[in-house]
């Protein structure tokens, strides 16, 4: 029988050596939690200690959540993964592309290929992460509640990086992927994700836009300082979520651990949640973690990017390929993601494993922590 001495002992020094002001941590094996540690303070000015019944901004580990919804609606028969975008969101029908000449001069450029639905999943359409362009902020201006759709309407006037389907990266795409669910499904994102995922999941602790009594329970957030060395409160807030009406595919949930867990747990049974709910084929599972990208691509995803090494890059997760340099212990097709405030979940399916991480403090030095962490569980549960 396995012992997790090990990780305890690990995750408690992330207080004093990464600085974290608190954590909780789950590992579900065979289905069942098998592991739970829980250290550290939710307030740590006011000596307030984490219960385990703290929620959380995820950020983006939000897009794994969007990711599996969206397939579902492929499961549904609602769209093809190489349809065009513009299909279904005809503002996408003339994007331009930034194109740079020999004279150092910028042109903006009809794209030669159309953004495919795939591309939206693969963060390799052409967009950016800028959240304050200005389309973004005139559709919030003339509409300050940004319903969903609207803002992804607006997100289609800005040029695109790069040609559709060539490169990688990190971007709205899957606020976009959101949008285009709400098209094809008819029914407004936080809605379907609620139908199709949380309910079936029990996942009844699980929002887009938490009411006042969740949100006051929302972890206190914190921003780690490089020049004191100290993390430091921060404001409660989400930046990523434009108004009232807007579910951010990319980063909008609010959730607890408990109920993250038991979307972990689903994938890591090849969709089907610990009291037999199915949320998602193995077929579905299995494509989730396929790399996508291309060898220019995967240099991309890799550079400047310390956690993506020896992993390709999926339907919005990370997804192990080979060991070697800069690798871990996780086997091959190990995949998941993380957020911008440390949570992190990891999944294998192949073992019947997955981790879950939560902590609430931005800046969070996940390209230690998590590959600590897998590495650790991983050596347990072989």
């Amino acid at each position: 029988m396995y012992t997790f001495s090990s990780l305890e002992k690990y995750l408690d020094t992330v207080l004093v050596r990464e600085k974290v002001p608190g954590f909780d941590c789950i590992v579900i094996h065979k289905g069942k939690e098998v592991f739970r540690h829980t250290a550290g303070f939710n307030d740590k000015e006011n000596n307030i200690p984490m219960t385990g019944k703290e929620h959380y901004y995820i950020y983006s580990a939000s897009k794994p959540i969007a990711c599996v919804a969206a397939l579902h609606a492929m499961e549904e028969g609602k769209y093809l993964l190489n349809q065009p975008l513009w299909w279904y969101i005809g503002e996408f029908a003339n994007c331009k592309v930034k194109t740079y000449h020999e004279n150092g001069e910028m042109t903006l450029e009809p794209v030669k290929n159309p953004i495919r639905i795939c591309d939206l999943f693969s963060m390799t359409a052409g967009f950016d992460y800028n959240t304050t362009s200005k389309s973004i902020r005139d559709a919030v201006a003339k509409n300050p509640k940004a319903p969903t759709l609207e803002i992804v309407k607006a997100i289609a006037n800005e040029p695109l990086d790069f040609e559709p389907g060539t490169r990688w990266q990190y971007s709205l795409c899957h606020d976009i992927l959101a949008g285009f669910v709400e098209v094809v499904t008819g029914e407004k994102f936080a809605d379907y994700v609620k139908r199709v995922i949380f309910e079936p999941l029990g996942m009844n602790d699980s929002y887009y836009h938490p009411p006042k009594n969740v949100y006051d329970n929302i972890c206190t957030q914190y921003k780690f300082n490089y020049t004191t060395g100290q993390p430091e409160r921060i404001e409660k807030v989400n930046e990523y979520v434009f108004g009232d009406e807007y579910d951010s595919g990319g980063a909008g949930v609010v959730t607890t651990i408990e109920d993250y867990a038991k979307f972990a747990a689903a994938l890591a049974s090849f969709g089907v949640g610990k009291n037999g709910a199915r949320i998602l084929s193995k077929a579905s599972v299995n494509l989730l973690r396929t790399n996508t990208l291309s060898p220019e691509a995967l240099n991309e995803f890799t550079t400047g990017w310390d956690n993506n090494f020896c992993y390709g890059y999926g339907y919005g997760v990370r997804t192990k390929m080979v060991g070697g340099r800069g690798g871990d212990l996780c086997a091959p097709g190990e995949f998941g993601w993380d957020g911008a405030a440390g949570f992190l979940i990891s999944v294998n399916p192949d073992k019947e494993m997955a981790v879950v991480y939560a902590q609430q403090m931005r800046d969070p030095h996940n390209h230690i922590i998590h590959p600590k962490i897998k590495n650790i569980v991983n050596q347990i549960i072989e």
